[in-house]
């Protein structure tokens, strides 16, 4: 191991081969004489000349990973940490070399020469994930307050804290939000090619990353739809008004919105399924992300439609009640048992009667 490798690391470019050996250098080798003796001189020639005051905030970031260190490693064998008068001002230092993703960000900020807690309290911040199970809705309640409402099959990621500038979450797929307001702290949802920015506000979106589209709908405040053009920028698309629903196509990059009606949007998180001129294709396509089936339509019904409001029914009852009211049947078709023992996602076939 060598302080190349190490600095590569860092900046997130080193090859497999090289991330290998560091990581084999942490288990191996990083807590006997000659690793802490590298480790201190390496780390030594990160360390900023700091006031009086920053090493205070300095102490307290070292407290800060030491804490999450314990959280690592409670539930594994204890490290044997040997203090000695030579090193005692460097062993806390030491010990995050334990925790490689910690020491990367301390790294990073000691070496641009421009320390502050409150930098590592926003990078180094616990990320939370939340997934709602096909067939089954979920509620989160964020610490500032936000309520989500996930839809079937959607997930969030959001820190466990909200520190910064911004309140921001990642979402994947569909989700209501209410969100707690606060003006100093905007509330920012990211979706891979959007981004929706509000301070506090009820609203829809519906971002499944297999859709060709991405939903926004406003019930009530104000949000900013921007679209993300760089690592770094945005701009933004639309300013949307209580009411409105807005739809960006992800291929032509294309933006439609209306007003009016919005009970469909936003109905399924109280357990509806509410079809206005609904194409069949999107039918099937709704039950199928609702009850983790896959459903094929005949090219010889798709040009049927359907205005019905379902609540908190079973598929095959859906089914059913579309048979009599539209021509068609459908028919469920057998599993196929896979190469590694599991079976296949139930399919159903609707076609022409």
């Amino acid at each position: 191991m060598n302080k190349d490798i190490l600095i590569k690391y860092l900046k997130n470019s080193c090859t497999d081969e090289e991330f290998e050996k560091l990581v084999v250098w942490v288990q191996e080798e990083a807590q006997n004489s000659e690793g802490k003796s590298w480790g201190i001189e390496h780390w030594e020639s990160f360390e900023p000349d700091l006031s009086k005051e920053d090493k205070k905030k300095y102490s307290a970031l070292l407290d800060k990973i030491h804490h999450q260190i314990n959280l690592e490693h409670r539930d594994r064998k204890p490290v044997k940490m040997i203090f000695s008068s030579n090193i005692t001002k460097w062993l806390s230092r030491a010990a995050a070399i334990l925790f490689i993703p910690l020491l990367g960000v301390v790294f990073y900020l000691l070496s641009n020469g421009n320390f502050k807690t409150t930098e590592f309290a926003d990078l180094a911040v616990d990320s939370l994930e939340v997934i709602a199970p096909i067939g089954s809705r979920t509620v989160v309640q964020l610490s500032d307050g936000t309520e989500v409402n996930l839809n079937y099959g959607s997930k969030i990621k959001y820190p466990r804290n909200f520190n910064g500038e911004r309140r921001e979450i990642v979402l994947s797929g569909e989700a209501f939000f209410d969100v707690a307001h606060n003006k100093e702290k905007p509330f920012v949802v990211k979706t891979g090619q959007l981004q929706v920015k509000v301070l506090g506000t009820e609203f829809n979106i519906n971002a499944y990353p297999d859709d060709d589209f991405i939903s926004t709908t406003l019930v009530k405040g104000k949000v900013a739809v921007e679209k993300v053009v760089g690592r770094e920028q945005v701009e933004q698309i639309k300013l949307m008004k209580p009411g409105e629903n807005m739809t960006y196509n992800k291929n032509s990059e294309t933006v439609t919105s209306h007003e009016g009606s919005i009970d469909k949007y936003i109905a399924w998180k109280d357990g509806k399924l509410i079809f206005d001129d609904e194409p069949i294709t999107k039918v099937a396509e709704k039950l199928g992300r609702m009850f983790n089936v896959e459903i094929e339509v005949a090219n010889d019904v798709k040009d049927l439609s359907y205005t019905v409001t379902f609540f908190n029914d079973p598929l095959y009852l859906i089914l059913d009640l579309m048979t009599e009211t539209t021509p068609i049947k459908y028919e469920v078709l057998p599993r196929k048992r896979q190469a590694d023992g599991t079976f296949s996602k139930q399919k159903i076939r609707i076609e022409r009667r």
